[in-house]
């Protein structure tokens, strides 16, 4: 019978122990993809996190389980878990395919400080002083639904909402010092220059109208609480 020496010995007793590791390392990395995957295909996912990029939660769009879920003044958002959906500060409207769903408001949805007119803090990596979604119809013949926007917040010159439209570009409107409403971002080569500009009033919502284009701005997404 031949000996294997001292050294050979200690030599493949590590390569088997390397052996075994790597095939340990497998579970992990399944398990890391299962994790990923665990938000539903039944919701439409905003962004990579809220209220800031990176965090649990995340922002939720429009779509047959949602619809009912959606308030012009707030943000609807999904967490995983019911932990992370408290500590948004909002009201859980309900559960979609394990997702916990819940409705914060438009000034909750800033960092502390939103609200005083100047000197607004901003939402992280932004240069909103809030966001939210608001109720829009008409750009190109598009039914009434939800757009995303931010504001932008200025005591000397007054607001502005960057309103994301379904194509993706943006539609900019523009208020007062006072929070009424002041014009729309129109230009010649998209023929919005020639289309008219127009507000109303609804209870604490403006209703501003470009051509067919409708938006409502609840006083609060402008002004802040």
């Amino acid at each position: 019978m031949k000996m294997i020496p001292g050294g050979l010995l200690a030599l493949t007793s590590v390569f088997a122990l390397a052996a075994c590791n790597k095939a340990g390392d497998a579970p992990d990395a399944a398990t890391t993809e299962a994790a990923s995957s665990k938000w539903p295909e039944s919701l439409v996912l905003v962004g990579d996190g809220f209220p800031n990029p990176g965090d649990a939660c995340r922002k939720i769009g429009e779509s047959a389980e949602t619809v009912d879920f959606l308030d012009d003044s707030a943000t609807l958002a999904g967490c995983l878990s019911e932990e992370d959906a408290a500590k948004l500060g909002g009201k859980i409207v309900g559960s979609v395919d394990g997702v916990t769903l819940v409705s914060v408001p438009a000034s909750a949805a800033a960092a502390p400080g939103d609200g005083d007119g100047a000197g607004d803090a901003k939402v992280a990596g932004t240069k909103y002083n809030a966001t939210a979604q608001i109720k829009c119809a008409g750009y190109k013949g598009a039914a009434a639904g939800m757009c995303e926007a931010g504001v932008v917040r200025n005591a000397d010159t007054g607001a502005y909402i960057d309103v994301t439209l379904p194509d993706k570009s943006t539609r900019t409107i523009f208020f007062n010092k006072d929070g009424s409403f002041l014009s729309f971002s129109t230009a010649e080569a998209d023929g919005t220059a020639a289309m008219k500009a127009s507000a109303s009033r609804e209870g604490d919502t403006t209703i501003a109208t470009l051509g067919k284009e409708r938006y409502e701005i609840p006083d609060v997404f402008v002004q802040g609480d």
